[in-house]
């Protein structure tokens, strides 16, 4: 019988975050591919773009001039998803037919005035004005009544959805947990409750001594391919300090979190030498004033490319019906990018 090599043997790992399993195949990634292969954006941006509606001092789609900002810019987002008007609303609930009004505050932050940028190629300290942005952003939105969750996230290049390739993000607040963050807040509960201990402090703990998935790390943070990871090239920052929420973090936690986030989007680009699209979220503690000791800082990063700059990974069939699969063992993948340069591609050209 042959002895199991998790690098070469199909496998499934539970993740502890969302109570779910993951199938690892990594035997997969050595098929052939002819399937579809994206097309690469040749990045030749101007420094102000006239035509883009996130630019200094152009208008937008709904005839509002931006500001002429010189760092982050903050506006609501002309086409929310969510709505703060609250409306009046009788339940009739019936268990196979449930429904509730939703209230929430969409916002947009552009990261820079500079249209041909991204966050690995800002400088460190323009990265903290955005961290120090969503810091304000998380205090002014939660601070609503209503609001429950503060959602800060960013849709990084065309392939995953982002109409617009001007720097920025977008923060949905709302007044319910989103699924995700209620499957995470359940998970992250009962652990809590039952080892008086933070799951991912005691799981990163344990990630510090067997080194073999971390990427990056600083006094303050670490970038780590998750055991669980479901995407190619998924990764986490977890805080090595305890801490719920971003405003928690100190003036060092806060441009230690500045440098690895351009870390970890340096070594992204510097993969397949192409401005790496991915979607990024920060996960913390809900604003719903109850403590929540529970709650540990993360941030993930979802890319979707897999064997190069237009191979994609595609979560369909299986995945859909049956459970997430991944195609590269997050080992294999943990050591790729660990071993890249820390300096963008663009600096060595």
């Amino acid at each position: 019988m042959t002895q199991f090599n998790h690098n070469e043997h199909p496998h499934r790992r539970y993740n502890p975050l969302l109570d779910e399993w993951i199938l690892v195949s990594p035997h997969r990634a050595k098929r052939p591919w002819q399937g579809q292969k994206e097309t690469i954006s040749q990045d030749h941006r101007p420094e102000h773009d006239k035509d883009c509606y996130l630019c200094a001092g152009n208008h937008r789609a709904n005839g509002v001039q931006n500001l002429d900002y010189t760092d982050c810019y903050v506006f609501e987002n002309d086409f929310s998803a969510l709505l703060q008007e609250e409306v009046n609303f009788e339940s009739k609930e019936q268990s196979l037919f449930q429904l509730k009004p939703e209230r929430g505050i969409n916002k947009v932050v552009c990261f820079s005035p500079k249209h041909n940028l991204t966050l690995p190629e800002m400088e460190v300290d323009a990265i903290e004005k955005v961290v120090q942005t969503w810091k304000e952003q998380y205090i002014e939105l939660g601070s609503h009544d209503f609001i429950n969750y503060v959602q800060i996230f960013e849709n990084k290049g065309s392939v995953m959805g982002c109409s617009n390739p001007h720097p920025h993000g977008q923060i949905w607040a709302q007044s319910s947990l989103p699924t995700q963050v209620d499957k995470t807040q359940k998970s992250l509960r009962a652990y809590y409750e039952k080892n008086k201990t933070s799951l991912l402090k005691d799981y990163l703990d344990q990630e510090l001594k067997q080194q073999n998935r971390i990427v990056l790390e600083n006094e303050h943070f670490v970038v780590l391919v998750p055991f669980w990871a479901t995407w190619p090239y998924e990764t986490m920052i977890i805080s090595k300090r305890h801490f719920g929420n971003i405003i928690a973090m100190s003036n060092e936690e806060t441009k230690a979190f500045a440098e690895i986030l351009k870390g970890i989007t340096v070594k992204y680009d510097n993969l397949f030498e192409t401005s790496f699209p991915y979607s990024s979220g920060i996960h913390q503690a809900p604003t719903d004033r109850v403590s929540h000791p529970e709650w540990h800082f993360h941030m993930h990063f979802y890319p979707p490319l897999l064997r190069s700059a237009t191979v994609k990974k595609f979560m369909v069939g299986y995945e859909m019906l049956g459970e997430a699969q991944r195609d590269i063992s997050p080992e294999q993948s943990a050591k790729i990018l660990r071993d890249l340069p820390n300096i963008h591609y663009k600096q060595n050209h």
